[in-house]
């Protein structure tokens, strides 16, 4: 089983309009609401990839308990922590000529909330994977995926990250079974800019000496490249198709990769991981299974 964690859920309204004008009404040409959070998105591929997932988290109020809905309704187990005060998030997408994103922070979690969290991974044996994907809500310490991997770490559980700054290094030292940043991510983590695949190579095995097991990079329209533990690198184009959104992407790709391993190894995995991320960037919303494959027929 495949579990995956959101603390900090949301419901994305991605909207479309071809120009924006301060100080007045401006109409729309589209809109569409998601449901998301990186490790819901993992779920919703996995789902797709006939994956075994449940997804936990955090949620609260009328868009939490939406939420829960619709993943049931999709046939995805959940057992979230539900909160008495505030709401799950809604997060703003704009996509003009380019795409600009509002991001809320989302409700307050104390200390109650995530102990309950921390309880349902008990359920977790070995052979499981658990991700851990997505921002860190302020109210949180940058030590919560660190002390969520330490939770599990006896089970012989495997552990997928994907997520930003202070939280991602401080879960090294748990040694991660894989982290998935992009070419941003992984030169933010060392305060530098990357700009072609022989750095970020250079970059993905300081991940791997500070803890990381394997390191999965995507690299957008130059596709994506592993450095796997026994520091073997291996690399993929990307797939050719029209970009229509890049939300949520790298989720589907870390689902195609978890998907995929459990298939045929790292090069199954990579490929699927690839071929998923392709085409939840050129579909409206997450990628259905249907074109997924087809892409990876590409590669």
């Amino acid at each position: 089983m495949i579990y995956t964690v959101t603390l900090n859920p949301a419901v994305d309204c991605v909207v479309d309009i071809e120009h924006i004008h301060n100080g007045t009404v401006n109409r729309l040409s589209g809109e569409q609401l998601y449901f998301g959070g990186k490790g819901i998105n993992v779920s919703v591929i996995l789902k797709e990839l006939g994956a075994q997932t449940e997804a936990l988290g955090i949620c609260a109020g009328f868009t939490g308990v939406a939420l829960e809905h619709w993943l049931r309704d999709k046939g995805i187990g959940t057992d979230f922590i539900h909160l008495d005060k505030g709401f799950t998030r809604i997060n703003i997408k704009i996509r003009t000529f380019e795409e600009t994103e509002l991001n809320a922070d989302g409700p307050v979690i104390d200390g109650p909330a995530f102990e309950q969290l921390l309880g349902k991974l008990d359920k977790l044996t070995e052979g499981d994977t658990l991700v851990l994907a997505g921002s860190l809500p302020r109210s949180m310490s940058p030590y919560a995926y660190s002390a969520i991997a330490d939770r599990v770490k006896d089970k012989g559980v495997r552990i997928a990250v994907d997520t930003t700054g202070r939280a991602m290094l401080n879960v090294l030292r748990c040694k991660p079974f894989i982290v998935k940043p992009n070419l941003k991510e992984l030169g933010d983590l060392f305060a530098t800019v990357i700009t072609d695949e022989d750095d970020a190579v250079i970059h993905a095995a300081k991940l791997r000496r500070m803890g990381a097991q394997n390191v999965l990079v995507s690299m957008g329209s130059h596709g994506a490249l592993l450095l796997d533990e026994h520091d073997e690198l291996h690399s993929c184009g990307a797939c050719t198709g029209k970009v229509i959104g890049t939300v949520g992407a790298g989720d589907s790709m870390l689902a195609g990769f978890l998907a995929g391993y459990e298939q045929g190894g790292y090069d199954m995995a990579l490929k699927l991981g690839t071929a998923a991320g392709s085409a939840t960037a050129f579909s409206e919303g997450l990628a259905e299974k249907e074109l997924i494959y087809e892409l990876l027929g590409q590669l």
